[in-house]
């Protein structure tokens, strides 16, 4: 790694004391770093050619309504702490090259989803008993043989069906790409009206993009297997919140796990909160008390390659958005 080009390397970054310390650690001490404040977290300094930013709700970002006059500046980089970008101004595509975390939260997003599967199958947490009188017995169901439909097939969706297949489910997947393939031939491919069909357990996974937000509205409500669980931790704009709820209550939707809403928090009174077969968590399926450790490694990688001249990982493709 090259001495000179380190210590010509200014990166401006959104992050706090603790994530920025965290980086210094795996990284050449020749970088000059630059903090941005949450209220002037797009001032990017002229000399910074790299920005290392967070989502808007991350941080409590300030985003200005137009770009920043001069932007983008020298800037020749902006990596993304998250793996969606939906949450960045549109106009950090100025920048030539956008990166984001993808993969890093993909594992215990997966676990999430699993936990979700089992605890309405198993009917958790309301088995659990308190009183002698309560011993009775009540039908439980199964994951084995059910069939787990999946709206997207990226990082998060390949990490689910890995650990779903132990369970002996059946995978059905939507996929963007036509070269992307299953080992062994487990996952099986269909378009979305096959998948919302077949789904016992229906899991959003897509990007938020123009084209994928409302997706799930009365249209594709009208398609699913009667008494679908449905499940949601990619975006809440991807589901239309209004038919959800018609949905639910004619029963065509047997049980709903939301760990995303639109708007975040939903307003105080919402029917989601207090509906018997909804699961509402705040938007925290990624957290695994890590404390960012894979988001930091992989950003410190991708600096890494930034000096070298290397191609960067999470390349993110500014016409579609993710």
């Amino acid at each position: 790694m090259s001495e000179i080009v380190t210590k010509q390397l200014v990166v401006a970054h959104q992050f706090g004391g603790d994530l920025e310390a965290a980086l210094k650690a795996h990284l050449p001490s020749g970088i000059t770093w630059r903090h941005l404040p949450p209220e002037r977290a797009w001032d990017v300094p002229s000399d910074a050619s790299v920005l290392l930013a967070i989502p808007q709700r991350g941080g409590n970002i300030v985003t200005p309504p137009v770009k920043p006059a001069g932007w983008p500046g020298n800037l020749r980089w902006i990596q993304a702490l998250s793996a969606g970008v939906d949450e960045y101004p549109k106009w950090i595509f100025d920048v030539p090259t956008i990166t984001c975390g993808r993969g890093t939260n993909s594992g215990p997003i997966a676990e999430f989803v699993l936990a979700a599967l089992l605890a309405v199958e198993k009917r958790l947490p309301d088995i659990w008993i308190h009183r002698a009188e309560d011993w009775k017995l009540t039908e439980l169901g199964t994951l084995q043989g059910k069939t787990l439909g999946l709206i997207g097939y990226g990082s998060i969706g390949q990490a689910i069906a890995a650990r779903a297949l132990p369970f002996g489910m059946k995978i059905l997947a939507t996929r963007r790409a036509a070269h992307q393939t299953a080992a062994d031939g487990a996952v099986e491919f269909a378009a979305l009206d096959a998948v919302l069909a077949a789904a016992d357990h229906l899991v959003i996974a897509l990007p938020l993009t123009a084209a994928t937000a409302g997706l799930i509205g009365r249209a594709a409500f009208a398609r699913v297997k009667p008494g679908v669980h449905l499940v949601n931790i990619s975006r809440g704009r991807i589901i239309d919140h209004f038919a959800l709820l018609e949905a639910l209550e004619r029963n065509q939707v047997g049980h709903v796990t939301l760990d995303v809403t639109e708007p975040e928090p939903l307003p105080a009174g919402h029917g989601l909160y207090t509906h018997p077969r909804v699961h509402l968590s705040p938007h925290i399926s990624w957290s695994n008390g890590q404390r960012g450790k894979a988001a930091i490694a992989l950003i410190a990688a991708n600096l890494r390659r930034f000096i070298a001249d290397e191609p960067l990982e999470g390349l993110v493709d500014p016409t579609l958005g993710y």
